[in-house]
C-alpha cells in the first residue's frame, strides 16, 4: 500500500498527451487554447468616442469659447469625417469614429443645447478626453491570447474580435465510466430488497462534464467472461476509462484481474488514506489511461476530485489550484493515512477560508455530501490536528 504523495507522483508519470483540434467559440469556453490569438487589426482599430456628447476643437475652448454651434450628427459605424468647423461642434455617439479636424469630446452630462447650440457647463476640459485612441490597447500582429490560456467568456471576447468563429483547443481524452456489480439497477428502476440504484458512476460524470469531457456509460455484470470481452472493446475505443466498483478484495471483484489479462499495467492498488483505500489504478501502452475507483459514492467522489482533476490539469499544462483553508475545530484521528474529511467552506472578514470538518457515517454516506463544500486533506503523519491549522483543500462545490 502506497501514501497518497506516492500516488500522486505515479500518476504524474503517465499524462494524457492531447492533439488539437477545433471547437466552435460557442463551444471553447472552458478549453485550453492551442493557438495563439493574434490582433488581425489595430486594438481599437481607429480613435474611438467612449462618451455621448460633442466633439470640439480644444483649441476654441482655450481661448474661451463655452457655446458651439451644432454642425453636424455623428453616430457609431459611419466613416469618418474630415471636418473644418472651427467654433463649431458636432454631436456625437459612443463607438464612432473621431472625426479629423476635432480632438476633444464633452459628455452630454457636462452641457446644455437649445437651439442647436451646445453650452459647455464645466470649468475644466482636458485634451483629447474620451478618446480611446488607435492602437493603444494592442497593435495589428500582436498577441492578444497566447496558446496554453483556459478559455473563459474574456477571451471569447478577444476571439470573436479577431474573427475567431472556430479555435484550435486541445483536445480532450475519450471517456468511458464503467460501473459494475449484480447489486446495482439504474436509476428508473424500482431495486428489490437486495439492491441499490448505480449513483456513484452519476456523480463521476457530472465531474467530468465539469472538465468538459464528454463520457459514455457501461454498466458490467459480475461475469469474468464478460468483462474480458467489453473491457477489451472499451480499451480499444476509449483513452479515459474510469471504473467504480470491483476493486476490493470480494470473490466477485474481478476486475484487477480482468486488467491484467488484458494487458493493463497496475501501478498500484490501495493507497493509504479515507476514503477511498482500494483505488487502483494503471495503463495500457500510451493509450489508456484507467482509474478503478472503489465503489462507494464517497470514495469515488473524492478520488475522482482528488487524482483524476489534477491528472487532467497536468495533462493539459494547466497549473495545479492548490487552495488552503483555516481548520476551524480540533480533530483527532489516529490511523496512519490521509484523511480527505468533508467540510463546509467559508469565506471570513479577513479575507481567509475557514473549513469546519464533519464526519459522515463512512465511504457510504453519499447524503452527507449534500452538506459539504469540499474535502479538507489532513496529512498522515500526525493524528491531533488543532483548529487555527491551516491544510489544503479540494472545493467540490462553488
Amino acid at each position: 500500500m502506497i501514501s497518497y504523495q506516492e500516488a500522486k507522483q505515479i500518476i504524474s508519470k503517465h499524462l494524457y498527451k492531447p492533439k488539437s483540434i477545433s471547437v466552435s467559440i460557442e463551444e471553447a469556453n472552458g478549453r485550453i487554447l492551442a493557438e495563439n490569438l493574434i490582433a488581425d487589426r489595430d486594438f481599437p482599430p481607429f480613435d474611438r468616442v467612449t462618451m455621448d456628447g460633442i466633439a470640439i476643437r480644444h483649441a476654441d475652448f482655450e481661448s474661451g469659447q463655452r457655446a458651439f454651434p451644432i454642425a453636424d450628427t455623428i453616430g457609431a459605424g459611419m466613416p469618418q469625417k474630415d471636418l473644418d468647423i472651427s467654433g463649431k461642434c458636432v454631436q456625437i455617439m459612443t463607438g464612432a469614429i473621431m472625426p479629423k479636424g476635432l480632438d476633444t469630446v464633452i459628455r452630454y452630462e457636462d452641457l446644455s443645447i437649445k437651439n442647436d447650440i451646445a453650452t459647455i457647463e464645466v470649468k475644466e476640459v482636458k485634451h483629447q478626453q474620451n478618446i480611446h485612441f488607435k492602437a493603444q490597447d494592442r497593435l495589428s500582429g500582436e498577441v492578444v491570447v497566447s496558446a496554453g490560456t483556459k478559455l473563459s467568456p474574456v477571451e471569447l471576447i478577444v476571439a470573436a474580435s479577431v474573427g475567431k468563429s472556430t479555435v484550435k483547443v486541445k483536445a480532450l481524452p475519450k471517456a468511458a465510466i464503467i460501473t459494475t456489480g449484480d447489486e446495482l439497477v439504474d436509476i428508473d428502476e424500482s431495486p428489490l430488497e437486495h439492491q441499490i440504484r448505480r449513483s456513484s458512476n452519476y456523480g463521476v460524470l457530472a465531474l467530468l462534464k465539469d472538465w468538459n469531457i464528454e463520457a459514455t456509460q457501461i454498466h458490467l455484470k459480475d461475469d469474468k467472461e464478460l468483462m474480458l470481452n467489453e473491457l477489451r472493446s472499451i480499451l480499444s475505443d476509449y483513452e479515459l476509462i474510469v471504473l467504480t466498483g470491483g476493486v476490493s478484495r470480494g470473490k466477485f471483484d474481478f476486475l484487477p484481474e480482468v486488467l491484467e489479462e488484458l494487458g493493463v499495467e497496475k501501478h498500484f492498488h490501495k493507497v493509504k488514506q479515507r476514503p477511498g483505500k482500494p483505488f487502483w489504478f494503471g495503463t495500457k501502452g500510451k493509450e489508456n489511461v484507467v482509474f478503478a475507483l472503489p465503489g462507494n459514492p464517497v470514495s469515488s467522489f473524492a478520488c475522482a476530485n482528488i487524482y483524476i482533476k489534477e491528472w487532467l490539469e497536468a495533462s493539459l499544462d494547466q497549473p495545479v489550484g492548490e487552495e488552503y483553508a483555516e481548520l476551524a475545530s480540533d480533530l483527532s484521528f489516529p490511523p496512519e493515512l490521509t484523511w480527505f474529511i468533508e467540510c463546509k467552506l467559508e469565506n471570513t472578514a479577513s479575507g481567509s477560508v475557514k473549513a469546519t470538518p464533519f464526519r459522515g457515517n463512512g465511504s457510504g454516506d453519499f447524503a452527507n455530501l449534500t452538506l459539504a463544500d469540499g474535502f479538507l486533506i489532513l496529512p498522515d503523519n500526525k493524528s491531533e490536528f488543532k483548529a487555527g491549522e491551516v491544510y489544503r483543500y479540494i472545493r467540490f462545490r462553488n
